[in-house]
């Protein structure tokens, strides 16, 4: 009996196993062409509605990613071959892998972060936010390069990177580069999407101060790069084009429509990804789920029991008065 018992607690393990390993499979080839949609419509995006909108965009694979990990809306008796079910060959090998890539990558998000603030400490990056759930301000030195209206402009760019929790969105990204470590496009998506924030960013500040415009360009040729990656917090990264050219370009062409359009669309393509994704799931079969089919099975399981017969036991009586 207990032979039995182990084995069928092997195949259980093996069964959840596999149908983890498959729904993240699944989700990371949804994930890919939700990235590739975004990359194809960003920049008509901003073009016609603004480089917010064209930032809110990258909220779509996240959402993608969780919708294809939901129930499938189909359930059938005996669906058909699952194109993922040969992940469930060798898979917690496959699982251990991928957990063990996760962590690498984690553990280099936390070294390059330990770094950059160690060159923050000498000074050798530009204005800049660090930090997730307390996020600082790092400011460049009041050595006199900048004035102090430019300085209250970095001031202004960097308070709004906080206002709009844009570090907890790089968290995220970030996140999503360890999870989904060998999935190309979440690396470019990440790239792309700190250059979407930043656009979105300088758009929001020069919103609310319109007549800065020139001040703000002859600040961005100020700036200090960072050489260093900062996967938790907002900065312009050393490669690539130069912010001036790239962000002046973008603040030189204003929205053609800057109205409700944009964001009725955008929330339009939110709801319309999410339902696609999670629709778009191949049938699911009609049992419980390993977990609840192991709980069940254990309530099930014959149990020995050993009746023992005792003497009854004598009541004393109280003496004779």
């Amino acid at each position: 009996m207990s032979g039995e018992i182990l084995i069928n607690d092997i195949l259980v393990s093996e069964i959840l196993a596999g149908d983890i390993l498959a729904a993240l499979l699944r989700a990371n080839v949804a994930l890919a062409v939700a990235v590739a949609a975004v990359l194809a419509a960003r920049r008509p995006m901003r073009r016609l509605f603004g480089a917010q909108i064209a930032y809110g965009l990258w909220a779509l694979p996240p959402i993608v990613f969780l919708a294809s990990l939901m129930p499938p809306p189909v359930v059938l008796e005996a669906p058909p071959a699952d194109p993922f079910a040969l992940a469930r060959n060798h898979s917690a090998v496959v699982l251990a892998a991928w957990a063990v890539g996760a962590a690498l990558v984690a553990g280099g998000f936390a070294t390059a972060q330990a770094r950059y603030m160690a060159a923050a400490r000498r000074g050798r990056v530009g204005p800049s936010v660090v930090g997730v759930f307390i996020p600082r301000i790092l400011m460049p030195a009041d050595d006199g390069t900048y004035t102090s209206s430019e300085r209250d402009l970095i001031r202004a760019h960097e308070r709004e990177h906080v206002r709009r929790g844009d570090p907890r969105a790089r968290a995220l990204a970030a996140a999503f580069q360890a999870l989904c470590w060998f999935n190309p496009l979440v690396h470019l998506a990440a790239q792309v999407m700190r250059t979407d924030q930043e656009l979105a960013c300088d758009a929001a500040v020069l919103r609310r101060r319109p007549n800065d415009r020139a001040l703000y360009a002859r600040t961005l040729l100020k700036s200090q790069l960072a050489a260093q990656a900062l996967p938790f917090g907002c900065h312009w990264p050393a490669h690539g084009r130069h912010p001036l050219e790239t962000r002046v370009a973008a603040m030189s062409a204003p929205a053609a429509h800057d109205g409700l359009a944009g964001p009725t669309l955008l929330a339009a393509a939110m709801i319309s990804a999410a339902f696609t994704a999670w629709a778009s799931q191949p049938p699911g079969e009609k049992h419980p789920p390993p977990v609840i089919a192991f709980f069940d099975d254990t309530r099930e399981r014959a149990v020995s029991v050993l009746l023992i017969r005792t003497p009854p036991r004598e009541v004393p009586t109280a003496p004779a008065s």
